[in-house]
Order: structure tokens, then sequence, then C-alpha cells
């Protein structure tokens, strides 16, 4: 039996009370030693999040990756523990920031109702403002038509020092296009002029296009992540009645939602494939459990902090050696002047 004991007092008790934590693989098993009335604070601690757990391989199934992940924590605790990885998280910009050489690139999809406005509210809050942009893309406008689809997102990308957050993003001309194939008409592409030239030949050139671009990014130091967030039907059900029950939510309705809805399974296997396709070492995908925003949350800050923190190279620069050698010099003038 491994496991640490705690002696503490609670204000409220007169006996000691001793709490024990387990593996999580250990979670119900209480010592047979530890006496009945001990076992009240009894506590397992939460698996670590590690984004291997959660990055997408070519075979991905979807329908076999849980859409629910809270660690056994309530909504208060997932937020306290996300508190504290969005401060490094925060920490980790400034220096970036200052360092200069990288930006990263933070991709946000998912069905309706998924929870990325929300997500990209809480995981950036301690973020400096100059320090990450977000955009949120919608139906093209017809300026963005007349150029190549990947254009406006080529113009939005973040600069060296900088996050920048797709709120959806470039593959919406994988997914929502390839369920809707007449939306490539307005493309005024050269070889279309009707929804049968739109044939299987025409989506994997565009995965081709999409992972060149990404590669292209990744070489001049752009750092690349995509996430999925993954919910259920029955979540997004009760997330549309809520925006319905509640007024302050309404605004956020519209009634095209239920008739994209009724399209879910289409939705499913072209999520499916454009991850299978373009899911890479350079721009991985990450599948994001998401029936619990908070922990969707948490994943995803996690995810980021733990990849971004391999890279040691980042750290803010160092002072010229005049200067820093001059320190003291500068500090007892700065002090002689009021």
């Amino acid at each position: 039996m491994q496991g640490r004991i705690f002696s503490t007092i609670h204000p409220s008790l007169t006996a000691w009370c001793i709490r024990f934590f387990q593996p999580s693989d250990q979670r119900g098993f209480f010592p047979e030693e530890l006496p009945d009335n001990l076992k009240l604070f009894y506590l397992t601690p939460m698996k670590k999040i590690d984004e291997e757990t959660y990055r997408a391989d070519p075979e991905i199934r979807l329908s076999e990756r849980s859409t629910l992940e809270d660690f056994g924590l309530s909504d208060k605790k997932l937020e306290r523990k996300l508190r504290k990885v969005r401060k490094d998280l925060g920490d980790f910009q400034d220096k970036m920031y200052a360092h200069g050489k990288y930006a990263v690139l933070v991709c946000l999809q998912g069905m309706d109702t998924a929870g990325k406005d929300s997500l990209i509210r809480e995981v950036f809050k301690d973020f400096n403002a100059r320090g990450v942009v977000v955009h949120s893309f919608k139906v093209p406008t017809e300026l963005e038509r007349k150029h190549d689809y990947l254009w406006r997102h080529y113009l939005a990308l973040p600069a060296r020092g900088k996050f920048g957050v797709f709120n959806r993003t470039h593959y919406e001309n994988v997914l929502v296009t390839r369920v809707h194939p007449e939306y490539i008409l307005g493309e005024y592409l050269p070889d279309v002029t009707s929804t049968d030239d739109i044939d299987e030949a025409f989506w994997e050139r565009r995965f081709r296009q999409i992972n060149d671009f990404e590669r292209h990014l990744s070489e001049s130091g752009t750092l690349i992540f995509k996430f999925f967030m993954h919910i259920s039907k029955e979540e997004q059900r009760q997330r549309l009645l809520r925006r319905l029950r509640l007024r302050r939510k309404n605004w956020k309705f519209s009634p095209a939602d239920l008739d994209e809805r009724e399209l879910w399974d289409r939705y499913q296997e072209c999520y499916q494939e454009a991850i299978q396709k373009t899911t890479t070492d350079n721009a991985p995908w990450y599948i994001v459990p998401s029936d619990s925003k908070e922990g969707a949350r948490l994943i995803v800050a996690s995810i980021l902090l733990q990849v971004l923190e391999g890279f040691e190279d980042i750290r803010e620069p160092e002072l010229e050696p005049e200067v820093k050698a001059n320190l003291d010099r500068y500090i007892k003038e700065l002090k002689k002047r009021k």
C-alpha cells in the first residue's frame, strides 16, 4: 500500500483527521488498518493532464473518444486549477514576447455550442492584451471570396512574440463547405462550374494545401495547436435549450442551428476525416472532451503550457554586457534623482 498520511486539526473537530492520498487507479480503496471513523477525509489526487492523451493520430475515431472529462472534480475546483495554469501561461507569454522569435497559433473548432467563446475568455484571461489577438471567422465577405480561401487567414496570423487565436479556422473550408458543397460555387474557382466538379480529388487537394500552409508556418517559427472541442449531441441539445430559455442568451440562437443539427452525423464524418488527414507532428490535433466546459478549459490550458514549456530556448533576452556591468551605477543615479 502506497500513500502519504497527513494529520490535520479541523477547527470544528476535536479529533485528529487523517487524509490518505492514493494513486489515481486506487480510487475508493481504503487501507485495512484505517479506522472507519477516519475515512472521512480520504481523497484521490487528480490525474495528471498529459498532452499525449488528447493528441489525435491518423487512425482517430471520434465515436471512440469520450466527450466528458471533469476529473471527478466540481466546477469550482476545476476553475481554481485553471487559475494557476493560466497564470503560468500568462507569464510564459510575457517571456515569449520578450524573446520575439516564435509565434503561437491556437485553432479552435467544434460544433455549435461547443464552448469556444467562453474557453477563449477564461484560458487567456491573464494574458497581456498586447500579446494575444483573437479572430472569429464568419461567412467570407465578397472581397475574401475574390481571393483564395487561405488568404484571409494568412492576414490574421500572429506576429512573432504573440499568440493568435482562431475561433473557427481555415478548416471551415473542408468542413462546412464539404457538408454544403454548393458554397464552393461562391469561391469563383475556374475549374468548378457545378457541384459535380467537387469530387474526392478536390478535397484531397485541399487537405494537401492546408498541410503545406501549416508546414510553412511551422518552419517559419509559428507553433501550432489545433483543438477539436468534442461534445455529445445531447449536450448540444441542452445548451441550445438553455439559449432559448435564458433571455440574456437568446441572441446566440438562430433557427439555422436546428437545420445544422440535423446534419450532425455528416459533420462528425467530415471532422474525423479532416483530423485524420491533417494531424501532423508540426501541427497536431487534440481531441478535447467538452461536455464539461470547465474541464475542457483546463485541458486546453494545460496542453498549451506543457508543450510550450518544452521550448527551453524561449527565455528573456540578456542585457548587453556593458549595461549589465553598470547596473549598480544606474541604481545609484536613480536614487539620487527625485
